[in-house]
């Protein structure tokens, strides 16, 4: 089977699309090109406007999927000419899709995407739907990346963390001799993002400078803390259903400014992952980040003030760039589809075993 594959993945933060070719052939995967693709405002638009119910919902979000689709075809082809690679020697596609809905509560995660289109458009297999089998096995669907994080970054002599900070924040533990396990801790960037964009018009807080401008609000903090979800125990996940802007407004008095409530949010992030690896991580020696939000360098410092007897470095001192790691783990997610290999960690997710995952749409 061939070893070239291509991983397609589009978060909570809505920014865009990245898109990586990986050679699976040795023990290690060797990303070999990466493009990533911004959103148009348009489309962000219509995302965020599924995320609650609406009128003629179901019409907007099947013609959401079709142009996911062509967009993440376009992605693939400009990658694999990029590479100079045919899209014949890729052995298939793995798409996360776009997240509208994840309520495990309820028994459904939904990630637009049409993968029977995406198949037409590139002439690659895609696999896609990669959450709903661990959900049909009573897991959270979510998240699925500590199984490729315990394939890639495992290290028999080093107790790790790894922090994925994206528009959510996830955590997975790496502990020689003991089962992999992992869980969403919370709001990474989402929060952030949403409150710049909504404030400054910007998609987000560059380097983490509007928010070190302002003051952190305790009164505001410890609200925003006294939410239940961070005293639950994992398995966890969470996303904009839980957490938005109107979930943040329910906790503001509304004559707080506007950079200090930003400030706030950082420390609240910073804070929760804290609490988070602190109690349920089993005393890490290293923690690596990957995600957007390993280039906030406020958010990176204060990390680093709060996690003390760890060493907090991004995931590029273990040679995967911060941000492709997700991408690149839903390739290897469909090489293990592919391959008959489960894909899903019951004790991350809470499913009632190991399942293969995915839906295999041929070329």
């Amino acid at each position: 089977m061939p070893a070239l594959y291509v991983g397609l993945m589009s978060g909570t933060s809505l920014d865009g699309v990245d898109t990586v070719l990986v050679d699976f052939a040795s023990e290690s995967p060797n990303t070999l090109a990466t493009l990533w693709q911004p959103y148009p405002d348009s489309l962000r638009q219509q995302a965020l406007a599924l995320q609650a119910p609406r009128l003629n919902e179901i019409h907007d979000a099947a013609l959401l999927a079709n142009l996911l689709a062509r967009i993440y075809g376009d992605a693939v082809l400009a990658l694999l000419a990029k590479a100079d690679v045919p899209s014949s020697e890729i052995a298939a596609i793995g798409c996360h899709g776009q997240t509208i809905r994840h309520q495990p509560a309820s028994g459904y995660t939904i990630q637009l995407n049409n993968p029977a289109l995406l198949a037409e458009l590139t002439g690659i297999s895609v696999i896609a739907d990669f959450r709903s089998r661990d959900i049909a096995a009573g897991g959270q669907g979510a998240p699925l990346v500590p199984a490729f994080h315990a394939s890639v970054f495992g290290n028999p002599h080093s107790r790790r963390t790894i922090l994925n900070l994206g528009g959510i924040a996830n955590l997975t533990t790496l502990i020689p001799g003991q089962a992999v396990t992992g869980f969403d801790c919370g709001p990474g960037n989402l929060l952030m993002d949403a409150w710049i964009e909504q404030n400054q018009g910007h998609r987000h807080d560059e380097d983490g400078r509007w928010a070190a401008s302002g003051q952190t609000l305790p009164a505001l903090l410890d609200s925003l803390l006294a939410d239940p979800f961070f005293a639950a125990n994992p398995p966890k996940s969470c996303g904009r259903d839980e957490f938005n802007l109107s979930w943040l407004a329910q906790h503001l008095a509304g004559s707080e400014r506007t950079e200090d409530v930003q400030a706030t949010l950082l420390e609240f992030t910073a804070i929760t992952v804290t609490q988070a690896i602190t109690r349920w991580c089993s005393n890490p020696e290293e923690v690596f980040v990957c995600g957007g939000g390993a280039h906030n360098g406020a958010l990176m410092a204060r990390l680093g003030q709060l996690l003390i007897n760890c060493r907090v470095a991004s995931t590029d001192f273990l040679s995967l760039s911060p941000d492709w790691v997700e991408a690149v783990a839903f390739a290897w997610l469909a090489r293990q589809t592919l391959n008959g290999k489960t894909g899903n960690l019951p004790e991350v997710t809470g499913a009632s075993g190991a399942r293969i995952l995915g839906a295999i749409y041929p070329a």
